[in-house]
């Protein structure tokens, strides 16, 4: 399969919820890193991961871009905390190897910070929708 459909398969999945289906997309070398946190997963670690994250409700891509071996996609991630409802956004780069995912780098952030103050010049800017 191709960048594109291995990457979009891999995060419909998992918005569906169907972790059985997740191994198909990743090929048995596959590593994944979270940039924010240092953190590296194998294949089998990452699916665990996922499948057991606490309060997962939906992953929504956003926007995905890709060439034959390389894919990327902006996504929209809901969870419910302790605290209610939690929105993420994170980018996903993927890189190929015999028709699956190899190579997985993730960054993740919460939405809805503020600037660091002093960071910003003074300005009328409209919130990013």
């Amino acid at each position: 399969m191709d960048a594109e459909a291995a990457l979009r398969g891999l995060m419909t999945a998992i918005d569906e919820h169907r972790w059985d289906d997740l191994e198909g997309y990743l090929h048995p070398g596959f590593t994944c890193v979270l940039v924010h946190t240092g953190e590296r997963f194998g294949r089998d670690e990452w699916i665990r991961f996922n499948a057991e994250y606490p309060g997962f409700d939906r992953l929504r891509v956003e926007e995905l871009v890709a060439s034959a071996e390389h894919a990327a996609c902006r996504s929209h991630v809901t969870s419910t905390g302790p605290t209610g409802g939690q929105h993420f956004a994170c980018a996903s780069f993927a890189r190929m190897s015999d028709g699956l995912i190899i190579d997985l780098t993730e960054v993740w952030t919460d939405v809805q910070q503020e600037a660091p103050l002093g960071t910003r010049p003074r300005i009328d800017a409209a919130p990013a929708t």
